[in-house]
């Protein structure tokens, strides 16, 4: 792989043509409100990560990726982000066996979210199990089934080097994007079948793989400053394309593009049906979805997630300086 020299970082403009614009859901405050103070009731992080915790405003990602929801839709929305984040930060500290284990007590909380949960045990089962009690309450079981269905642990990171399709194959399961979107339809009722359609599919797999992709190019600065970026999509494509960083992000860059056309022409194929209802339903899910790319773009540089405080200066610019390796 070609020598890295400090430099700076041009975001290539990947949503520039992409039609839907930033909304943010009407009852963000109050959502954001009750969720923060519902979370902190578990004293998940010190006072210290806390505070970190929430510089990075997982509400408000919330909040602009379900930017249709009711006020309880947004609701469940925060805490899943907030839950999801959670598990992020706790299983780096475990390892391999004890993430495995934290991961097994998840999903036994969303399949027996009336069982308590156990004296003494990691705080990410009860914060799970209640925040599926409450999902439930405004749900159709079609929707639960397919969120449990869908639900994956982010994890499990085998130590060797991917090709670029292995590693997409690994984190369209792990990065949890495919949960996230079908909150979109938690108040809906759209039927197994409709939702396997094949343009419906695409539609969720090239919002998966675009929402990864924003993931790993704004993360990639401060992943590749901690000698962490083993697993992420830039460091990848720099060492199996033999690429160096401004090559990498255009290479990147027509891969989005690629999504973005492979996304916009499904969505105007998405199939009409005799039901009223039902195609009103359709067609906000699928909008949700150009939404969701659009909402995580937009929160990348609104919260303190990837770029401190110059989130928006770096958003009107595009460009960041890379940082030093960290000794």
């Amino acid at each position: 792989m070609p020598d890295q020299v400090l430099q700076p970082i041009h975001f290539p403009d990947t949503l520039r043509n992409w039609p839907w614009p930033r909304h943010l859901n009407p009852h963000f405050a109050v959502c954001k409100n009750e969720s923060e103070t519902w979370f902190e009731t578990f004293k998940a992080f010190s006072p210290k990560a806390q505070k970190a915790f929430n510089l990075c405003d997982f509400n408000l990602l919330a909040a602009l990726v379900y930017s249709a929801l009711s006020k309880d839709g947004c609701r469940v929305g925060c805490d899943l982000m907030n839950l999801f984040f959670l598990i992020d930060e706790h299983f780096d500290l475990v390892d391999t066996h004890g993430a495995r284990s934290r991961a097994d007590m998840v999903m036994d909380a969303l399949r027996n979210p009336h069982v308590p949960r156990s004296d003494g045990e990691w705080v990410g089962g009860e914060v799970t199990r209640q925040f599926w009690l409450n999902a439930m309450r405004i749900s159709a079981p079609t929707f639960q089934r397919r969120f449990i269905d869908e639900f994956q642990i982010p994890g499990f990171y085998e130590d060797h080097n991917r090709s670029i399709d292995e590693y997409f194959k690994v984190r369209r399961v792990t990065i949890g994007v495919k949960a996230a979107v079908i909150i979109n339809e938690i108040e809906m009722n759209i039927p197994e079948a409709v939702m396997q359609n094949e343009y419906i599919a695409t539609l969720i797999a090239a919002a998966t793989d675009m929402i990864l992709i924003a993931n790993d190019v704004y993360s990639y600065n401060v992943e590749q400053a901690r000698g962490d970026d083993r697993h992420n999509l830039v460091a990848i494509v720099m060492r199996t394309e033999n690429l160096n960083l401004v090559d990498t992000l255009g290479w990147i860059s027509s891969l989005h593009d690629k999504l973005v056309q492979k996304f916009l022409d499904a969505f105007h194929q998405v199939p009409r049906y005799n039901d009223p209802e039902l195609n009103r339903q359709v067609a906000e899910f699928a909008d949700g979805l150009g939404n969701w790319v659009r909402g995580y773009d937009s929160w990348s540089f609104e919260s303190e997630r990837y770029f401190g405080k110059r989130g928006k200066e770096v958003q009107a610019t595009r460009s960041v300086n890379l940082l030093p390796k960290l000794s």
